[in-house]
C-alpha cells in the first residue's frame, strides 16, 4: 500500500499522519498512531475492548519472525479484508482503533511520575578526595 492509497482509504475517517515506519508505515490522528500499515497488511491498534470485534471477523494478531522466534503483537490486529471496501465502517474501525491507542496512552502515564520521582531522589553521596585520587592514579 503506497501513501496515496492510504490517504484516499482514511478519507471517511478524517485527516491522518503517515509516516515511515519498519517495512511500511505508520498512520496516526491527533499525534497518536493508530494503524500500521506493513507489507504483511493493514493493522489496527486493539485492546480488551475492541479485540472481540477483530476475532469475530477471523483477524489475527500482528506477527513477525526473527532468526529465534516467531513474536505476536497483541495490541495490531489485522483489518477485515471487506473493509477495504466500504469507507464509512473502516472510518468506524479507525475510530475505535484511535480510542484504543488514546486508552493504551493513559495507562502509560503513570510511568512518568515514577520517572519524576527519581529525579527528585537525593543526588549520590560525593567520593572523599583520597578514594578520587586512588581512582584517578589506576
Amino acid at each position: 500500500m503506497d501513501r496515496e492509497f492510504l490517504i484516499d482509504l482514511f478519507a471517511d475517517f478524517g485527516p491522518v499522519t503517515i509516516r515511515k515506519m519498519f517495512s511500511g508505515y505508520g498512520i496516526s490522528a491527533d499525534g497518536i498512531n493508530f494503524a500500521l500499515s506493513l507489507r504483511a497488511g493493514l493493522f489496527f491498534r486493539a485492546d480488551e475492548q475492541t479485540i472481540p470485534d477483530f476475532e469475530a471477523e477471523g483477524s489475527k494478531p500482528f506477527q513477525y519472525s526473527t532468526r529465534a522466534k516467531t513474536v505476536l503483537v497483541n495490541s495490531y490486529w489485522e483489518l477485515p479484508a471487506r473493509l477495504f471496501d466500504d469507507s464509512q465502517e473502516l472510518a468506524q474501525w479507525a475510530r475505535a482503533a484511535l480510542a484504543a491507542a488514546q486508552r493504551a496512552k493513559v495507562k502509560k502515564r503513570p510511568k512518568k511520575k515514577a520517572a519524576a520521582k527519581a529525579a527528585t531522589r537525593k543526588p549520590a553521596k560525593k567520593r572523599s578526595a583520597k578514594k578520587a585520587a586512588k581512582r584517578a592514579v589506576r
